[in-house]
């Protein structure tokens, strides 16, 4: 998938946020997707992609489901943030998960850069413990990243555990090459640097440090976008958030197959294969 315009990214802050606050006054998701598409930019794909998501958490109940299917339109990683929230076995909760996806849809829809985007997205799921396997793999598929950036991430994927993450910067940044030519002029790195000389010092500076210090150094100097946290007592609540959110879907879906039973709803309606056909139509918009 192609990067999107601006305009989308702008209106998938507004998204994410909204239907964050919503969440947290416990309004189920199935209900703020079915209206919220109303209030988002009619000249944007966002309406279209919000109305395929209110359809495909009434069959599935899983909004990261949705996601998965919108794959020309939600990037890989966005996917993989929303399925880490229905995890059980993590403490994301979706409040979090909305919460990083505004922050990043917000950064993209400025002036970003690859590698401010890849700390970004290291940090989450550093900080977050929500794996590296598969959420550097879905990294390696944003539309942002070169070939290069690609074959960088699922290098750093195979290498994480064995060589810290400050050196992964500084060996690919300009600032390496500096360093090896005043030894030897001739010096002519065998992989082309990803890492402006700025970034190779602070990591050069953070080597054998806690990699915290190393993105928080980088958002304070180079203003790089810094990541949504919890603190303990905001972990709890979003524990009882979580809980209260799939009470709500449950009744919903409950009410649902009642209507069903009773003869009173045709589930066909909720297949709507048009809307994921009309989502993918212009080039500029397809896999």
């Amino acid at each position: 998938m192609p990067m999107l315009d601006r305009e989308e990214y702008i209106e998938q802050v507004y998204f994410f946020q909204t239907l964050r606050d919503r969440i947290k006054s416990s309004v189920a998701t199935q209900e703020v997707l079915e209206r919220i598409d109303q209030e988002i930019l009619s000249t944007t794909k966002l309406p279209m992609a919000i109305q395929f998501l209110a359809t495909e958490i009434k069959q599935s109940g899983l909004l990261s489901t949705g996601f998965k299917l919108l794959s020309h339109y939600f990037s890989p990683f966005q996917a993989f943030i929303i399925k880490s929230t229905e995890d059980e076995n993590r403490k994301f909760s979706i409040d979090t998960g909305l919460h990083v996806l505004e922050k990043m849809a917000k950064y993209l829809s400025e002036s970003p850069s690859p590698s401010g985007l890849f700390v970004f997205q290291f940090e989450i799921l550093s900080r977050n413990k929500l794996g590296y396997d598969e959420g550097i793999t879905s990294m390696a598929k944003d539309p942002l990243y070169s070939q290069n950036w690609k074959d960088f991430i699922m290098f750093v994927s195979k290498q994480i555990g064995l060589v810290e993450f400050a050196e992964f910067v500084y060996l690919r940044s300009d600032y390496y090459v500096e360093v090896e030519r005043r030894q030897d002029p001739s010096y002519e790195p065998p992989l082309q640097p990803l890492f402006a000389s700025k970034e190779g010092q602070i990591a050069k500076a953070n080597l054998g440090r806690d990699p915290f210090f190393l993105f928080a150094a980088l958002q304070r100097q180079l203003n790089y976008p810094e990541v949504p946290r919890s603190t303990e007592k905001e972990s709890a609540k979003d524990e009882i958030m979580v809980v209260r959110q799939r009470v709500n879907d449950l009744e919903i879906r409950l009410k649902l197959i009642e209507a069903e039973v009773k003869g009173n709803v045709d589930l066909s309606i909720f297949a709507k294969p048009e809307i994921l056909q009309n989502l993918s139509k212009n080039d500029d918009f397809s896999d």
